[in-house]
């Protein structure tokens, strides 16, 4: 069993303005890295995140960008607390979540998939795999409410 996971959604917005939206760290900022997000997504970049939901900078390595079609990272898997056990600041090692964007039509909307992989499969690697599951598809919702309607449903949600 390999633990990955795939979640998608449409913007009704052209595919370069939604990519935009998630490749510039001031517009990623106003809708999802509640903390914060320093430096563009670009191929060979480490850029930083930060969540008021999880205190603390989380760095982001840009793995490839593909302007207006594809977005790879890698960071660290957070498996949480064990039960137990002393609290697990990172599981030492990297999961890679992929983004694409594909124009529908005739390009006035987008379709953005986000694939996450590489959790160990242990019952901690599910729990976080479920997390990070949960976490993008927000970050999908807040996406299209910013880009579509100006709004930031993360505002208020995590403190």
């Amino acid at each position: 069993m390999e633990l990955k996971f795939e979640v998608s959604t449409r913007v009704a917005r052209p595919v370069h303005e939604v990519f935009e939206a998630v490749a510039d760290p001031t517009k990623l900022s106003a809708y999802f890295t509640t903390g914060g997000a320093v430096g563009r997504l670009e191929t060979g970049a480490t850029v930083q995140w930060e969540f008021a939901d999880f205190p603390g900078a989380f760095p982001v390595e840009v793995v490839e960008v593909v302007q207006d079609e594809r977005i790879v990272l890698r960071w660290e898997a957070n498996e949480g607390v064990p039960e137990g056990e002393d609290p697990v600041v990172d599981a030492g090692y990297l999961t890679t979540v992929t983004m694409t964007f594909q124009p529908l039509d005739d390009g006035t909307r987008t379709l953005v998939r986000i694939a996450e992989e590489g959790w160990r499969e242990t019952p901690t690697g599910l729990k976080a795999s479920y997390g990070n599951c949960m976490g993008w598809s927000q970050m999908l919702s807040a996406l299209k409410a910013n880009v579509e309607y100006g709004i930031n449903l993360r505002t208020g949600a995590y403190r």
